[in-house]
Protein backbone atom coordinates (compact mmCIF):
# COMPACT_ATOMS: atom_id res chain seq x y z
CA UNK A 1 0.00 0.00 0.00
CA UNK A 2 1.60 3.24 -1.32
CA UNK A 3 1.85 5.69 1.16
CA UNK A 4 3.01 9.84 0.70
CA UNK A 5 3.10 12.59 2.84
CA UNK A 6 3.68 16.09 2.04
CA UNK A 7 5.14 19.15 3.94
CA UNK A 8 6.73 22.83 3.51
CA UNK A 9 9.88 22.80 4.57
CA UNK A 10 11.80 23.90 7.79
CA UNK A 11 15.10 24.71 9.13
CA UNK A 12 16.24 21.53 10.99
CA UNK A 13 12.75 20.71 12.11
CA UNK A 14 12.07 18.67 15.63
CA UNK A 15 11.97 14.94 14.97
CA UNK A 16 7.78 14.21 14.52
CA UNK A 17 9.21 16.05 10.34
CA UNK A 18 11.28 12.94 10.15
CA UNK A 19 9.15 10.46 11.42
CA UNK A 20 6.48 12.02 8.82
CA UNK A 21 9.26 11.18 6.55
CA UNK A 22 10.01 7.95 7.72
CA UNK A 23 6.85 6.71 8.05
CA UNK A 24 5.80 6.86 4.00
CA UNK A 25 7.18 5.57 0.53
CA UNK A 26 7.19 9.68 -0.94
CA UNK A 27 7.13 12.31 0.57
CA UNK A 28 6.48 15.60 -1.09
CA UNK A 29 8.21 19.06 -0.03
CA UNK A 30 6.60 21.58 -1.43
CA UNK A 31 8.77 24.95 -2.91
CA UNK A 32 5.98 26.29 -4.67
CA UNK A 33 3.83 27.50 -1.29
CA UNK A 34 3.96 31.21 0.26
CA UNK A 35 6.29 32.14 2.51
CA UNK A 36 5.33 31.88 5.79
CA UNK A 37 6.43 35.38 7.69
CA UNK A 38 6.67 34.84 11.59
CA UNK A 39 5.91 30.96 11.21
CA UNK A 40 8.98 28.21 11.62
CA UNK A 41 10.22 27.77 7.44
CA UNK A 42 13.64 29.67 8.99
CA UNK A 43 13.86 29.14 12.22
CA UNK A 44 13.79 26.94 14.94
CA UNK A 45 14.80 25.86 18.71
CA UNK A 46 18.02 24.52 20.50
CA UNK A 47 19.11 24.28 23.71
CA UNK A 48 20.97 27.26 25.19
CA UNK A 49 22.38 27.15 28.79
CA UNK A 50 19.60 24.93 30.00
CA UNK A 51 16.90 27.06 28.14
CA UNK A 52 15.56 27.29 24.50
CA UNK A 53 17.03 29.54 22.05
CA UNK A 54 15.62 30.63 18.80
CA UNK A 55 18.02 30.41 15.66
CA UNK A 56 16.87 31.95 12.73
CA UNK A 57 17.96 32.03 8.95
CA UNK A 58 17.86 35.87 8.58
CA UNK A 59 16.32 36.48 4.63
CA UNK A 60 16.13 39.59 2.20
CA UNK A 61 13.40 41.90 2.54
CA UNK A 62 10.53 40.18 -0.01
CA UNK A 63 6.79 40.21 -0.80
CA UNK A 64 4.80 38.74 1.54
CA UNK A 65 3.13 36.55 -1.35
CA UNK A 66 6.65 35.16 -2.44
CA UNK A 67 6.78 31.35 -2.64
CA UNK A 68 9.40 29.79 0.08
CA UNK A 69 11.32 29.60 -3.46
CA UNK A 70 11.41 32.68 -4.66
CA UNK A 71 13.38 33.82 -1.66
CA UNK A 72 16.90 34.48 -0.72
CA UNK A 73 19.05 34.19 2.32
CA UNK A 74 20.29 37.90 3.29
CA UNK A 75 23.41 39.58 2.16
CA UNK A 76 25.00 39.74 5.45
CA UNK A 77 24.02 35.18 5.75
CA UNK A 78 28.32 34.43 5.22
CA UNK A 79 28.81 37.13 8.81
CA UNK A 80 25.21 35.15 10.25
CA UNK A 81 26.24 32.01 9.70
CA UNK A 82 29.31 31.99 11.18
CA UNK A 83 28.03 33.02 14.17
CA UNK A 84 25.29 30.89 14.29
CA UNK A 85 28.16 28.08 13.63
CA UNK A 86 30.10 29.00 16.58
CA UNK A 87 26.77 29.04 18.82
CA UNK A 88 25.72 25.63 17.99
CA UNK A 89 29.30 24.71 18.75
CA UNK A 90 29.50 26.60 22.30
CA UNK A 91 25.69 24.90 23.08
CA UNK A 92 26.96 21.70 22.22
CA UNK A 93 30.12 21.08 22.64
CA UNK A 94 30.85 18.83 25.51
CA UNK A 95 27.23 16.53 24.21
CA UNK A 96 28.20 12.85 23.65
CA UNK A 97 27.35 12.87 20.09
CA UNK A 98 29.08 16.45 19.24
CA UNK A 99 31.33 15.51 16.70
CA UNK A 100 28.84 13.86 14.63
CA UNK A 101 26.45 16.12 14.99
CA UNK A 102 28.09 19.07 14.02
CA UNK A 103 30.22 17.32 11.13
CA UNK A 104 26.44 17.61 9.62
CA UNK A 105 25.27 20.79 10.82
CA UNK A 106 28.04 23.08 9.74
CA UNK A 107 28.01 21.03 6.52
CA UNK A 108 24.89 21.74 5.82
CA UNK A 109 25.03 25.56 7.41
CA UNK A 110 28.05 25.92 4.57
CA UNK A 111 25.99 25.59 1.87
CA UNK A 112 26.57 27.53 -0.84
CA UNK A 113 23.13 28.82 -2.49
CA UNK A 114 21.17 31.23 -1.28
CA UNK A 115 18.06 30.50 -2.15
CA UNK A 116 15.87 29.45 0.56
CA UNK A 117 14.30 26.45 -0.12
CA UNK A 118 17.52 24.48 -2.17
CA UNK A 119 19.29 25.97 1.52
CA UNK A 120 16.69 24.08 3.36
CA UNK A 121 15.96 20.75 0.39
CA UNK A 122 19.74 20.31 1.22
CA UNK A 123 20.06 20.56 4.85
CA UNK A 124 16.92 18.19 5.07
CA UNK A 125 18.85 15.73 2.62
CA UNK A 126 22.23 15.61 4.75
CA UNK A 127 19.69 14.80 7.91
CA UNK A 128 17.97 12.14 6.08
CA UNK A 129 21.25 10.39 4.89
CA UNK A 130 22.49 10.54 8.19
CA UNK A 131 19.46 8.81 9.69
CA UNK A 132 19.68 6.13 6.93
CA UNK A 133 16.14 7.50 5.80
CA UNK A 134 15.25 5.76 2.54
CA UNK A 135 12.14 7.77 1.80
CA UNK A 136 11.63 9.00 -2.17
CA UNK A 137 11.97 13.32 -1.86
CA UNK A 138 9.70 15.22 -4.16
CA UNK A 139 9.72 18.62 -4.71
CA UNK A 140 6.11 19.78 -5.14
CA UNK A 141 6.79 21.93 -8.48
CA UNK A 142 8.18 19.06 -10.31
CA UNK A 143 5.10 17.35 -10.46
CA UNK A 144 2.27 17.40 -13.29
CA UNK A 145 -0.88 18.87 -10.84
CA UNK A 146 -3.03 22.33 -11.42
CA UNK A 147 -0.80 24.05 -8.91
CA UNK A 148 -3.13 27.10 -8.51
CA UNK A 149 -5.24 23.89 -6.23
CA UNK A 150 -5.23 25.04 -2.18
CA UNK A 151 -5.12 22.99 0.69
CA UNK A 152 -7.12 19.72 0.70
CA UNK A 153 -7.71 19.82 -3.08
CA UNK A 154 -4.36 20.42 -3.58
CA UNK A 155 -3.13 17.41 -1.43
CA UNK A 156 -5.72 15.24 -2.96
CA UNK A 157 -4.25 16.25 -6.54
CA UNK A 158 -0.58 15.24 -5.48
CA UNK A 159 -1.81 11.66 -4.20
CA UNK A 160 -3.79 10.96 -7.02
CA UNK A 161 -0.39 11.76 -9.57
CA UNK A 162 1.37 9.39 -7.52
CA UNK A 163 -0.76 6.83 -7.22
CA UNK A 164 -0.74 7.27 -3.29
CA UNK A 165 -3.21 4.29 -1.18
CA UNK A 166 -2.55 6.52 2.03
CA UNK A 167 -1.94 9.89 2.49
CA UNK A 168 -0.60 10.71 6.76
CA UNK A 169 -0.88 14.26 7.46
CA UNK A 170 0.63 15.73 10.54
CA UNK A 171 -1.95 15.65 13.32
CA UNK A 172 -2.40 19.39 13.24
CA UNK A 173 -4.91 18.37 9.94
CA UNK A 174 -7.38 16.96 11.74
CA UNK A 175 -9.49 19.64 11.20
CA UNK A 176 -8.47 20.47 7.64
CA UNK A 177 -8.98 17.25 6.00
CA UNK A 178 -12.41 15.12 5.50
CA UNK A 179 -11.90 11.37 5.83
CA UNK A 180 -15.13 11.14 3.01
CA UNK A 181 -13.27 13.40 0.46
CA UNK A 182 -10.24 11.39 0.63
CA UNK A 183 -12.37 7.99 0.63
CA UNK A 184 -14.27 9.09 -2.71
CA UNK A 185 -10.62 9.08 -4.52
CA UNK A 186 -10.01 5.81 -3.02
CA UNK A 187 -7.46 7.16 -0.41
CA UNK A 188 -7.00 6.36 3.06
CA UNK A 189 -6.67 9.43 5.34
CA UNK A 190 -4.32 8.88 8.70
CA UNK A 191 -2.85 10.65 10.83
CA UNK A 192 0.55 11.13 12.85
CA UNK A 193 0.75 12.16 16.40
CA UNK A 194 4.66 11.98 17.77
CA UNK A 195 4.89 10.37 21.21
CA UNK A 196 7.69 12.24 23.49
CA UNK A 197 10.81 10.55 23.89
CA UNK A 198 13.05 11.79 27.11
CA UNK A 199 16.60 12.15 26.46
CA UNK A 200 19.52 13.12 28.56
CA UNK A 201 20.46 17.11 27.82
CA UNK A 202 23.51 17.28 29.90
CA UNK A 203 22.00 17.95 33.83
CA UNK A 204 19.34 20.13 32.91
CA UNK A 205 15.27 19.51 33.27
CA UNK A 206 14.64 17.82 29.67
CA UNK A 207 13.40 20.30 26.89
CA UNK A 208 11.15 18.56 24.45
CA UNK A 209 10.59 19.24 21.15
CA UNK A 210 13.61 20.98 19.86
CA UNK A 211 14.85 21.24 16.71
CA UNK A 212 16.72 17.54 15.31
CA UNK A 213 19.83 19.62 15.95
CA UNK A 214 19.32 18.21 19.72
CA UNK A 215 18.49 14.97 19.24
CA UNK A 216 21.42 13.81 17.20
CA UNK A 217 23.55 15.79 19.91
CA UNK A 218 21.97 13.74 22.37
CA UNK A 219 21.58 10.09 20.95
CA UNK A 220 23.26 7.76 18.29
CA UNK A 221 22.33 7.46 15.16
CA UNK A 222 20.62 4.29 15.90
CA UNK A 223 19.21 5.07 19.35
CA UNK A 224 17.27 8.04 17.02
CA UNK A 225 16.11 5.01 14.31
CA UNK A 226 15.45 2.33 17.17
CA UNK A 227 13.32 4.76 19.67
CA UNK A 228 12.65 8.44 17.85
CA UNK A 229 11.91 7.74 14.52
CA UNK A 230 9.23 4.91 15.49
CA UNK A 231 7.43 6.54 18.58
CA UNK A 232 4.14 7.98 17.22
CA UNK A 233 0.96 6.53 16.68
CA UNK A 234 -1.49 6.84 13.77
CA UNK A 235 -4.40 7.79 13.96
CA UNK A 236 -6.74 6.43 11.66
Amino acid sequence: MKKVAIMQPYFFPYVGYFQLINSVDQFVIYDNIQYEKKGWINRNRILSNGQDRIITLPLKKASDYFNVMDRRLSDNWPDKRRKMINLIKSCYAKAPYFKEGFSIMEESLSYEDTNLFNFLFNSLKKVNEYLNIQTQIIVSSSLDIDHTLKSQDKVISICKSLNAETYINAIGGVKLYKKEDFNKNNIKLNFIQSELTAYKQFKNNFLPWLSIVDVIMFNSRQEIRDKHLSNYNLIY
